[in-house]
């Protein structure tokens, strides 16, 4: 018989996991798995787990929580001489990669296509000695997902997050940092930077051109605007997908491997996955083509490299 082994976290979005447990570990069983549960014990309890289930002879890791979740189980299974499929089951807040495998929100929906579905592989990114699923990012609001209280998420949901970063508004610094990438070399102050692969940041920023499994990232680069109006445009521009990208401030291209270092005299604090990520003054940020298998149910929106989306060409061939 196949052994599961289910990574839990019972408090991730508003706590509701712990209700649908006994439908979901129906339908692994169902699905011929003999299914060894773990509720998470503590912030990187996950990553522990996730090298246990593929040291010790399981055929599948499925991974029920939020980004933060699946990121620390990410963490176990790269860390890992032997690496197994990763089944998800988005619970948190806004479950932005969840979005990207084209995971249905409904937890027993979810636990169904992993038990039908078939292994993809994905890329995964390294963040210094650190690795994420879809997202590393620094400047204004990053601070939002780890900051939010879970009491408060659980109560507002996604919602809590609009509400912390309206609050910030009137804070928000630019950075100087010295940004490295294919021989280029870019040296400017920036409010914003992020490297991604993923269809929506935070649940509210979408985007349509990137794939999963390419080795490449996808960078936005957001610079200092020199007045409120101007950072409205850059906000409205991002958030509103049929507008069209404010290129005198914001900068997008794709590469591998990128390294950010801050030219300002305090180092600059990044977020992983929603997650702190730390403040070292250097990073170094690369892609692991198709590193780890996700199970994901037929999906046509999969954002896969054997069926690149439309208009990924003609867009690289306008990048900065």
């Amino acid at each position: 018989m196949k052994k599961l082994y289910f990574v839990v976290n019972l408090i991730a979005g508003k706590a509701l996991i712990s209700e649908k447990l006994g439908k979901i570990v129906d339908e692994f069983v169902k699905g011929g798995y003999e299914v060894t549960v773990h509720p998470t014990q503590s912030g990187d309890d996950a990553a522990v787990q996730a090298q246990y289930a593929c040291s010790n002879g399981f055929d599948l890791l499925v991974c029920a929580g939020g980004d933060g979740t699946l990121s620390q189980c990410l963490q176990g299974i790269m860390r890992s001489e032997r690496r197994i499929p990763i089944g998800y089951i988005p619970a948190g807040s806004t479950n932005d990669f969840a979005k990207s495998l084209g995971i249905p929100k409904d937890a027993v929906a979810a636990a169904k296509n992993i038990v039908t579905g078939h292994p993809v592989p994905c890329d995964v990114g390294g963040f210094n000695d650190d690795y994420f699923s879809y997202i590393v990012a620094f400047g204004a609001f990053t601070n939002i997902t780890y900051e939010t209280s879970q009491p408060i998420k659980n109560i507002f949901g996604h919602t809590a997050y609009i509400l912390t970063g309206l609050m910030q508004l009137a804070n928000i610094r630019a950075r100087r940092m010295r940004i490295e990438y294919d021989g280029n070399v870019i040296d400017d102050e920036f409010i914003y930077g992020m490297v991604t692969n993923t269809a929506s940041v935070a649940g509210m920023m979408s985007l349509t051109d990137f794939l999963l499994d390419d080795g490449e990232f996808e960078v936005v680069l957001i610079k200092k605007p020199t007045n409120p109006l101007q950072l409205q445009q850059i906000i409205s521009s991002l958030l509103n997908i049929n507008e069209e990208i404010n290129r005198d401030y914001i900068r997008f291209f794709r590469t591998n491997k990128i390294t950010f270092t801050s030219l300002n005299e305090e180092s600059v604090t990044w977020t992983r996955d929603g997650e702190y990520g730390g403040n070292q003054l250097v990073n170094t940020i690369f892609a692991y083509n198709k590193a780890v298998e996700f199970i994901v149910d037929d999906n046509p929106e999969l954002r896969l490299s054997g069926d690149p989306f439309p208009g990924y060409k003609e867009l690289d061939a306008v990048e900065e």
